[in-house]
């Protein structure tokens, strides 16, 4: 019989390392290496710690669900821009479809919106205007010199249910419910001449 026969019939039989009994254990440093935080007691690295530089989680770009793609993008002109072109000089007809003609927007990829910055200019022509928006001022200018004004609203005044022509613009389909109370209010006490104020118990 061979001695490694002998060993493998009595099984394994190893002392475990006695960490942290001095250099007599097989090391004095209990195998937490030398210094730093990791060699004292009570530390714990978070997961994907990367010793102080960005971790990878955070290198990665961030994707996913984002409000930007509905963002309301408009085509915004001036009042003056279509009073300088001569097509609008004497008065017409104002929607995407002819200021394209007229290059003052690009396309209808986007919803129209006018402002009402005259410059130096003043507004005689009557104008019929047709924009997903148009602003207090420009709507003022354009009504005082006879014109007509139709705001369409955006896709989001529609879902909302805002009328963009009525003086009242308060959304009416709202997608959140209002907080109210949960009962009913209780009636406050008038109190009469001369009586003084109930005093609350405490």
């Amino acid at each position: 019989m061979m001695i490694h026969e002998i060993t493998q019939l009595a099984g394994r039989n190893k002392r475990r390392k006695r960490v942290g009994r001095g250099t007599g254990s097989g090391g004095k440093r209990s195998g937490r290496g030398q210094k730093g935080a990791g060699s004292r007691s009570g530390t714990a690295r978070k997961t994907g710690f990367e010793g102080g530089q960005m971790p990878y989680f955070r290198r990665l770009r961030k994707f996913g669900f984002s409000n930007a793609n509905f963002t309301s993008r408009f085509w915004t002109v001036n009042i003056r821009a279509i009073l300088a072109h001569p097509t609008f000089a004497k008065g017409g007809t104002v929607n995407t479809e002819t200021l394209v003609k007229a290059g003052l927007v690009r396309d209808d990829s986007r919803d129209l919106k006018i402002l009402g910055d005259l410059g130096d200019m003043t507004l005689n022509a009557k104008l019929d205007v047709t924009a997903a928006r148009v602003s207090g001022k420009a709507r003022k200018l354009i009504e005082g010199a006879g014109g007509k004004v139709n705001e369409t609203g955006t896709r989001r005044d529609k879902v909302r249910g805002i009328d963009r022509n009525s003086d009242d613009q308060t959304p009416k389909n709202l997608t959140k419910k209002l907080k109210r109370s949960k009962g009913p209010k209780k009636p406050v006490a008038v109190e009469a001449e001369g009586e003084e104020p109930a005093k609350k118990d405490k």
